[in-house]
């Protein structure tokens, strides 16, 4: 498409610039956080923020590291009381991460 070979060593960001294509990991965070705000300002009692705090009672543990919930990522990001936060959408979307929702990635273009 762009006339470039593996030979070129030319890095994936500066492919993405030529092309204009979003990388895909950026999106998800992106919309992580915004469906994140969404669960939060929901008041009418429907159960996406009760599955979102649910910890189910297995009896015993797993042995190892607790699998990470959706909401560690958010919590890491936003603070423990990120549902106080996103009452206040304006404020919400203009704070969106400048630390990674996703793992190895860069979300500092959403700004």
């Amino acid at each position: 498409m762009l006339g470039v070979s593996l030979r070129d060593q030319i890095r994936n960001e500066e492919i993405r610039r030529r092309t204009r294509v979003t990388d895909i990991a950026q999106r998800v965070a992106k919309l992580k956080w915004q469906w994140a705000g969404h669960i939060a300002r929901r008041t009418d009692g429907r159960w996406g923020l009760k599955v979102l705090e649910w910890r189910p009672r297995t009896g015993k543990r797993s042995v190892g590291r607790p699998q990470t919930r959706w909401t560690d990522d958010i919590r890491r990001v936003a603070g423990s009381r990120w549902r106080q936060a996103a009452q206040d959408r304006a404020l919400w979307t203009v704070q969106l991460p400048t630390k990674d929702l996703c793992p190895a990635v860069d979300v500092n273009w959403l700004r």
